[in-house]
């Protein structure tokens, strides 16, 4: 096992241990939970997880690690992006979500670097990254809970001297057309180059945006097209983007996503534009959506109850 991950799950054991002394009688049966990788919570904690992780302003003083998966994990020992740097500002800082893994908070500035040498950008606005110690959050996401997740607003971002009441009052800019299907006045060849500059990187796993712009992307892109395929059509994404990084080299308690399909992903996009221009009939024997409901405790990874009680 390497030393990395045997020192966070022993340190993360050793948390639970404190916080909970009658759960583990020894060290022989702290070493057997400790051992079982992304191992399930405990099924009767039915704590609902986003009020836990959201009343954390900080990180844990654990290791750096992503554990479970975007959509139903936690992040031991977060880092925060600072919430001004040369080429980026974070965005809604009441919210405090900008926290991340160390791969996430060096891509999100190498990319901020790039977006300055774009004509009349300056940098970035950073939205949502994660909470302090990752975790279902409070509102809005369904995913963001690893600290491997961050959300680009499409607006240029002109000038870096935003103060704190223009980043929680500032809207980004709507870039769609005809609900998704095509891109507006707004869409220029800088936000091409800007995702492409995001999909090219390995660190990169996929990025979602509203269909219209990965079809504007796909009917304009020259030369290498095979960044396009991590460009994958999803609702809700005409103000940002929202770039996925993949589990980093060594973080065997990561859930990878199933990798996207070959190919450019370009038809798949434009079957999306068609559904929105000509919605397909209802399928009368589809089941009824559930309802979203809140993930407790028991439904993280076990380490992610330790990464709570940590100091």
């Amino acid at each position: 096992m390497p030393r990395r991950r045997l020192a966070l799950l022993l340190t993360l054991a050793l948390a639970a241990c404190a916080a909970s002394p009658a759960a583990v009688t020894s060290r022989g049966a702290v070493m057997a939970q400790a051992a079982q990788p992304v191992a399930a919570g405990d099924p009767s904690d039915r704590r609902v997880a986003k009020e836990l992780f959201g009343a954390h302003a900080r990180a844990s003083s654990l290791p750096h690690a992503p554990i479970g998966f975007y959509s139903r994990g936690c992040m031991a020992g977060g880092v925060q992006l600072p919430e001004t740097g040369p080429t980026w500002q974070a965005m809604r800082l009441s919210r405090n979500r900008n926290w991340g893994q160390p791969e996430t908070i060096a891509f999100v500035q190498d990319l901020s670097r790039f977006a300055a040498t774009l004509p009349g950008w300056q940098g970035l606005y950073v939205g949502d990254i994660a909470q302090p110690r990752g975790g279902p959050m409070t509102s809005g996401h369904a995913s963001h809970q690893t600290g491997l997740d961050v959300d680009i607003w499409l607006r240029r971002a002109d000038r870096l001297d935003l103060t704190v009441a223009e980043r929680e009052s500032l809207s980004s800019t709507d870039m769609q057309r005809a609900e998704g299907a095509y891109v507006n006045a707004s869409w220029t060849p800088a936000h091409e180059a800007l995702i492409r500059a995001a999909a090219s990187d390995p660190r990169v796993d996929r990025i979602f945006i509203f269909a219209g712009a990965k079809v504007a992307m796909c009917d304009s892109a020259t030369g290498d097209r095979s960044w396009l395929a991590k460009v994958r059509p999803y609702w809700g994404h005409n103000t940002h983007f929202h770039v996925r990084l993949r589990c980093p080299a060594g973080a065997r308690d990561c859930t990878a996503q199933d990798p996207i399909p070959a190919g450019d992903g370009c038809a798949e996009a434009r079957q999306w534009q068609q559904n929105i221009l000509n919605p397909p009939p209802p399928d009368p024997n589809a089941p009824a959506p559930s309802p979203r409901r809140d993930l407790t405790m028991a439904e993280l990874p076990g380490l992610c109850r330790a990464v709570l009680e940590a100091d």
